[in-house]
């Protein structure tokens, strides 16, 4: 049986190189991201950065720790109390203490005169970054906690007077010892000099100054660094009733700027990959069994003459099964090859395109070199499994009898498996947008959902096949010529051909339309929400994200004739959900007098105006929604508060979260001002007002009209979204194309007797290849209709859950991506198709028309 199989492998290596093709590549895939999975799982210990060189650091502890009948859960603040000052003065006494004190400071680049650059009237309107306005955004420390990172001089000294600071320069670096610059902090703005620089560590751009400067821009203390013994320095915490983290050795990293932000970078890349090995699992499946579908109808007669000559359905079923066997071992060997060689590339280009760490690199791990052979072996298999039963039901009279025209192209058993994958891929999608229309818009959901709808349809594909055909090349078949004529009923009659290629096609589509339209469809979506629920005229915000307005700015617009002010910061409020789960939302602190003037959330439930310093306004994903009930909620700083429900937003996308009143902010600072103009007062004077002010701060600090603003602050693709999907759809573009050069190359190497009959009945060399591309080309739109149709109900789910959940915001349809796919798929087709029936027919016709099969 394995000598007759690897007669066939030979024999027959034009059917299943593009299988090989496919196996190896798809294997190769997976061993490349199974290898980038690996390197997620353990982020290295890379030890304390900011406070390396400090024995003990005090500060208040981060998290938020709630007592549950399960035990104590935790979630992180927004914000972080400061060290006491009764305590500073207690942990003084056992030693040596350092003071830190962390705050922004934005610095502008200065003209010759000394005096800030001003902004540009395009950079009001445009840019959200600060750099692109001359303001670099960086975090202030007093010069004393230098020492503890530690921070060594690399020019010049330490500041040694008001106005004079130390800065970090790294390659490249515009600041020099000596330049003076413009720096805004929430005590106002002032011009410092550079008196020294230190060597950038890489986790934070930093300014230092002198320690009593610091003081009185930021008078609380957010960590002591103490020169004592740990355990005594413990017992002063506990006795003035905890609260405080104590940190030595590793724990030290806990005070660390973004001190889980690599663990956090390695739980999205991972999400990628596995997303992307699932996808590339599925695509190669679904093209290997295609595949050997194909080749086995293709060798229909052969398997008729061995059961004439004697074989058995049995034998028939394990010389096509050892046949897959074989490729699939060759196929998965190649493939282990190719995941060692690609994924120090893909690693690579992971770090490139900023969605992993700069240190990320793929580790010494072997298994999912071993898992992705296996794993190529067993798809082999499966993927000829099925076409091995129906090889092995090859009637040897029936066969031989039999014309070239397919009939019977679906088995029972194939209707059955089509109905059940489609019954249940739309089964979950109405349960979902009738129980929980939410879910349909989660990231797993969209991408997972509509595998099933593609396989339903794919194992369909010969039956949609024929009347598809049949429809689409309606016009050209009444065209002058016979090109059309031919094209359709060629197509009409080999189904199982026209399946074999439409296939990959189907699910390259249907891929592409429905996870790139999904994602576009969710970005318009928030955006309509965004533009909806704002009225305000203008909109104020800092010139950089994470950062504040400062107070004496807030005053002066507060006193612009003509402009009403709603003043709002962001903040978190936290709820336990069910007496297990602590659950934050993100929320904004805003005044109550001036919501409804510049915004307009969906409302509900209850009124934006009961708002006020005992409630609270939430929306419909909250367990308690009923206006006028208490919820206990933790704020942002930690404090526990019961507040009463004032109104309830309608969930959306997701984005409608919560509002409490400025005294339940947390301690958050003012970060946007919504501005509306009033009815008697003139928009171009309260505009200009307003900017002017900005401007005097030097801080980059933007005025946007209300439209500006809205389409800034929409949460469109971002980069890592963009990454992440073109590589999952670039694996599954890779296969299709293999899958249709195969078939069609497969296929035109059988049909050349049926090209010499043409060539006989008086048709040109270039009538017949053109015959050729139009067939292939009208079979690649046939699984274009098809995948676009299983797009279009993924979609409809889609607009659907979004409907339910109050939004109303139009589809967005990927039209030029798909365009290009369609395009890309039939060049390949027509090239596949042009290439081997072109090289077939340099034989002299009669010589092709008596060929053996």
């Amino acid at each position: 049986m394995l000598m007759l199989a690897l007669h066939g492998v030979r024999t027959r290596w034009v059917t299943f190189v593009g299988s090989f093709v496919a196996l190896a590549l798809g294997v190769g895939l997976i061993a490349a991201t199974g290898l980038a999975l690996a390197a997620t799982f353990s982020a290295p210990d890379k030890g304390p950065e900011r406070f390396a060189a400090a024995p003990v650091v005090v500060r208040a502890d981060d998290q938020l720790r709630v007592r549950t009948a399960n035990g104590v859960r935790t979630r992180p603040l927004a914000r972080t109390a400061p060290v006491p000052p009764a305590l500073v003065t207690e942990l003084s006494a056992l030693g040596g203490t350092v003071e830190d004190r962390t705050f922004p400071v934005d610095l502008a680049a200065t003209g010759r005169d000394g005096e800030p650059r001003t902004q540009g009237s395009a950079s009001r309107a445009q840019g959200s970054d600060p750099r692109t306005q001359g303001i670099e955004p960086r975090t202030g420390h007093p010069w004393s906690v230098a020492a503890a990172a530690p921070y060594r001089l690399t020019s010049g000294r330490s500041p040694a007077a008001p106005g004079e600071a130390v800065v970090t320069a790294g390659p490249g670096s515009h600041l020099r010892t000596g330049d003076r610059v413009r720096a805004t902090t929430s005590a106002g703005a002032t011009t410092l000099t550079v008196v020294g620089t230190v060597a950038d560590r890489g986790f934070e751009s930093a300014v230092f100054l002198g320690d009593e400067e610091a003081a009185r821009i930021s008078p609380a203390v957010d960590a002591l660094v103490v020169h004592a013994d740990a355990t005594a320095v413990r017992d002063v915490v506990a006795r003035t009733g905890g609260g405080m983290d104590v940190l030595t050795g590793d724990g030290r990293r806990h005070a660390d700027p973004g001190p889980d932000r690599d663990a956090e970078a390695l739980v999205s890349v991972n999400a990628l990959l596995g997303t992307a090995a699932g996808i590339t699992l599925f695509v190669s499946v679904s093209v290997v069994a295609s595949t050997f579908s194909f080749a086995v109808a293709q060798r229909r007669r052969e398997f008729g003459l061995l059961r004439t000559a004697g074989a058995t359905p049995g034998q028939i079923r394990r010389t096509v099964v050892a046949e897959a066997v074989v490729v699939g071992v060759l196929a998965s060997a190649a493939g282990w090859w190719l995941g060692a060689a690609g994924a120090p590339l893909l690693a690579a280009r992971l770090v490139d395109a900023g969605l992993a760490p700069a240190w990320f690199a793929i580790g010494e791990q072997t298994w999912p070199l071993h898992t992705a052979f296996w794993t190529g072996v067993v798809v082999a298999t499966a993927g000829a499994l099925a076409a091995s039963f129906r090889a092995g039901r090859t009637a040897p009279t029936e066969v031989l009898r039999e014309a070239a025209v397919d009939s019977r192209t679906m088995p029972a058993s194939r209707w059955i498996l089509a109905a059940l994958v489609l019954l249940t891929g739309a089964g979950l999608l109405v349960t979902a947008l009738v129980l929980d229309p939410g879910d349909v818009l989660g990231r797993k959901a969209y991408i997972t959902r509509p595998l099933l709808l593609i396989v339903g349809v794919t194992l369909l594909a010969p039956v949609l096949a024929g009347p598809l055909v049949r429809a689409l090349t309606w016009l050209p078949a009444r065209l002058p010529g016979a090109t059309g004529v031919l094209a359709r009923e060629n197509a009409s009659a080999g189904v199982r051909r026209t399946a074999a290629v439409a296939a990959p096609v189907v699910i390259t589509v249907a891929l592409t339309a429905s996870l790139l339209g999904t994602v576009g469809t969710l970005a318009e979506a928030k955006a309509t929400e965004v533009r909806t629920a704002t009225t305000a005229d203008l909109v104020v915000v800092p010139g950089a994200a994470g950062r504040t307005l400062p107070p004496s700015f807030v005053e002066r617009v507060r006193a612009v004739e003509g402009a009403v002010a709603g003043v709002s910061r962001s903040t978190a409020v936290t709820v336990l959900e069910e007496g297990t789960a602590l659950v934050t939302s993100e929320a904004r602190a805003v005044d109550p007098a001036r919501l409804t003037a510049v915004s307009a959330p969906p409302v509900v439930a209850g009124r934006l105006t009961d708002l006020d310093d005992d409630g609270i306004v939430v929306n419909e994903e909250w367990l308690t929604t009923t206006v006028g009930e208490r919820v206990t909620v933790w704020l942002g700083d930690g404090r526990e508060v019961s507040l009463r429900i004032a109104a309830v937003l309608a969930t959306g996308t997701g984005s409608n979260g919560v509002y409490v009143t400025a005294r339940n902010a947390g301690g958050a600072g003012p970060d946007r001002i919504d501005v509306a103009v009033a009815e008697a007062a003139d928009p171009g004077a309260v505009a200009a007002a307003l900017r002017t002010a900005a401007e005097a701060q030097g801080t980059g600090i933007r005025v946007l009209t209300g439209a500006e603003w809205a389409a800034a602050a929409a949460p469109g693709m971002s980069d890592s979204t963009r990454t992440g999907l073109w590589l999952i759809l670039s694996m599954a573009l890779l296969c299709t194309g293999i899958a249709l050069a195969n078939t069609l190359v497969t296929a035109t190497t059988d049909r050349v007797r049926d090209l010499a009959v043409l060539r006989l009945t008086g048709a040109s060399v270039p009538q017949v290849l053109r015959l050729v591309a139009v067939e292939a080309v009208a079979v690649v739109t046939v699984g274009a209709v098809i995948g676009a149709g299983v797009a279009a109900v993924n979609l409809a789910g889609v607009w659907g859950a979004l409907a339910l959940l109050g939004v109303r915001s139009g589809v967005v349809v990927p039209w030029g991506t798909i365009g290009a796919v369609v395009a890309a798929a039939a060049v390949v087709a027509a090239v596949s198709a042009v290439v081997p029936a072109a090289v077939a027919l340099r034989t002299r016709p009669v010589e092709l028309a008596g060929m053996r099969e």
